[in-house]
């Protein structure tokens, strides 16, 4: 018997920390027909994979062959241990322009838009720890902890990273060279830097440039069904041969070998070197990668009426990225366009996934010399497509004019992205969100009203003296964590400052989340309140808040008989007996009643 409950006890811990492996079961009961939607799937992605991940590697001034590698290994491992057809992993512009804002932030960007070897050797232990810390979300089950960054710190970032996309591509899309020197980090130096070299700007640049959005916009407005960015590419690579038959210079992508040698490791002395970037770096993408991916696919699922498994999900995308660390990739995250599409083609399993980065993969072993026939203004023009509908005015509107609080966010994030990095920016707005939250929350105010001379109800005054005996109702609402502990207390004392007051009722109802610091602070209010000859009685406590009270050993320094627990099947039977209870202590005194209520500031 305990050889057997070891065993269960082990597959229930097992359980517990290690996700699933769908791949496993993946081809139980595969049909023809899931086949035929998968596959049409796989190939509509895959057509718009290779050219979106040639344009994320120009993003992150990586060579394209990192786009593609890391395009086709992050939908392979997606297919293989994600749950589902709902989220295609891959680079995507957000992580692409994060991992630019870092090297050019360590001064490994050159003149040109594209990192250094030192960048190259720093990529593989980004995605390493990123990966780690996704499969330590994954393991311990804290992947909801996505939903305490605000739509509006992501709403922020996005923004700040499109203007840095344009910005950078600016200068391929008006055929600016220069190789070997540095270039600003920040969104208004390289706005800076480029405006300086208006001058040696290059007319063939600009007409391929011109006729690369005008083809696309066209083909977008036309053949909405057809892979516009590939066929995009392909017309503007013939006008670009067309140029140069001509004798106008263009700047052509580097072309790549594609050979099997894609295997990297990583390397000691750069994280040696790196160590404070690399862990920063890394927690800025892997909060990316889950902030991106599950709400993208939690999305696509709820319309389909189906559901995700955030923890195997976050399983997957950390496996993918962990594996683009060592096959020559770059970070991997959910990208709405292809899982969109993903959907929309039909797929019915992960399996499409699969056959996706399969795909990609052999483009990219067919791709090697090819990728030299496309104009760099071309794939820069349609990298700046990209940036522009990051851009949404109306979410704009939206986060920055819903509340004071979130106007703040915005533009502190958007700042921070903007002047300094992306990187800090998405920690920086979380912050400050946190924060702002924390103060509104803990900022009650209490206000009295009672009857005047008149007879009319109104608002006293903390001068307002009471001229008999009172008994004092207040309504504690609100949030009473460690936070609010002790404006709770002083609101409290306040008005336990008159003489008068001869009975405090504290109706706690809707008061939550007391903690250790919240009681502690009760207490003291009761210690003040008996030396000034008030007794205080609480009523209306609800179960949760008396088990806390009783754990805590505040309850059996409490008269019980001043505690009133809450009933459901009749709501005011705690006040009530709270009332009869204030009667008998005051002894037959007097007295007027007056209720307060917690008013919170917004």
């Amino acid at each position: 018997m305990n050889k057997k409950a070891n065993m269960k006890t082990a597959l229930g811990l097992s359980s517990f920390f290690l996700p699933s492996l769908p791949f496993i079961h993946i081809f139980k009961g595969y049909t023809r027909s899931n086949w035929a939607g998968d596959w049409r799937a796989s190939v509509n992605v895959a057509l718009l994979a290779i050219p979106q991940g040639m344009a994320y590697a120009l993003v992150a001034g990586l060579p394209i062959q990192y786009g593609l590698l890391g395009s086709a290994f992050a939908a392979i491992f997606g297919g293989l241990l994600g749950k589902g057809r709902f989220i295609t992993l891959g680079p995507t512009n957000a992580t692409a322009v994060l991992l630019f804002g870092v090297f050019a932030g360590l001064g490994m960007i050159n003149q040109n838009g594209m990192g250094s070897e030192s960048a190259l050797l720093i990529l593989p232990w980004i995605l390493c720890f990123s990966g780690l810390f996704l499969l330590l979300a994954s393991f311990l089950r804290i992947s909801y902890m996505v939903q305490f960054v605000s739509r509006t710190v992501i709403t922020a970032y996005v923004t700040a990273a499109a203007f840095l996309i344009i910005a950078n591509q600016s200068k391929h899309l008006l055929g600016l060279g220069g190789k070997g020197q540095e270039t600003s980090s920040t969104f208004w130096g390289i706005l800076h830097n480029t405006f300086s070299q208006l001058g040696q700007a290059s007319e063939p640049a600009l007409w391929l440039s011109l006729f690369t959005a005008s083809a696309f916009l066209v083909l977008q407005r036309t053949l909405k069904a057809v892979p516009n960015v590939a066929l995009t590419l392909v017309l503007s690579s013939l006008v670009g041969m067309l140029f140069e038959h001509f004798g106008w210079k263009v700047f052509y992508l580097d072309s790549f070998e594609s050979s099997r040698t894609f295997l990297t490791v990583p390397e000691p002395e750069t994280f040696g070197m790196h160590w404070e970037t690399i862990l920063w770096s890394a927690s800025a993408v892997s909060l990316l990668c889950l902030l991106e991916g599950l709400s993208i696919g939690k999305s696509l699922a709820a319309r389909a009426g189906e559901r995700v498994d955030s923890n195997q999900e976050t399983f997957s995308i950390g496996i993918a990225n962990a594996g683009c660390a060592f096959l020559s990739g770059m970070p991997a995250s959910g990208s709405l366009t292809r899982s969109s599409l993903n959907v929309q083609s039909g797929a019915r399993t992960g399996v499409s996934n699969l056959m996706a980065g399969a795909l990609i993969l052999g483009g990219y072993f067919l791709l090697g010399d090819l990728v030299a026939l496309v104009p760099l203004p071309s794939l820069a023009t349609l990298v700046i497509f990209i940036g522009a509908s990051l851009v949404k005015a109306r979410q704009i509107k939206t986060v920055s004019q819903a509340t004071r609080s979130d106007g703040i966010v915005f533009v502190v994030t958007l700042g921070v992205g903007l002047l300094i990095s992306l990187q800090m920016a998405i920690f920086v707005g979380v912050i400050t969100s946190i924060l702002l939250f924390l103060r509104k929350v803990a900022e009650p105010e209490m206000v009295e009203h009672g009857y005047n001379e008149d007879g009319e109800l109104t608002e006293f005054s903390e001068k307002t003296k009471r001229a008999e005996p009172e008994v004092s109702i207040v309504h504690v609402e609100g949030e009473l964590f460690f936070a609010a502990a002790d404006l709770f207390y002083e609101q409290i004392r306040r008005v336990g400052e008159d003489q008068n007051l001869r009975v405090l009722v504290l109706k706690l109802l809707h008061a939550h989340h007391l903690d250790a610091t919240s009681v502690l602070a009760l207490e003291e209010l009761l210690d003040y309140l008996k030396e000034k000859n008030c007794h205080v009685l609480l009523c209306e406590v609800r179960k949760d808040a008396l088990r806390i009270l009783r754990n805590s050993g505040v309850l059996s320094r409490i008269n019980r008989k001043n505690v009133f627990p809450h009933t459901a099947t009749n709501p005011t039977l705690s006040t009530a007996k709270a009332i009869k209870r204030s009667k008998y202590l005051i002894s037959g005194e007097r007295a007027k009643v007056t209720i307060y209520a917690d008013r919170k500031k917004s």
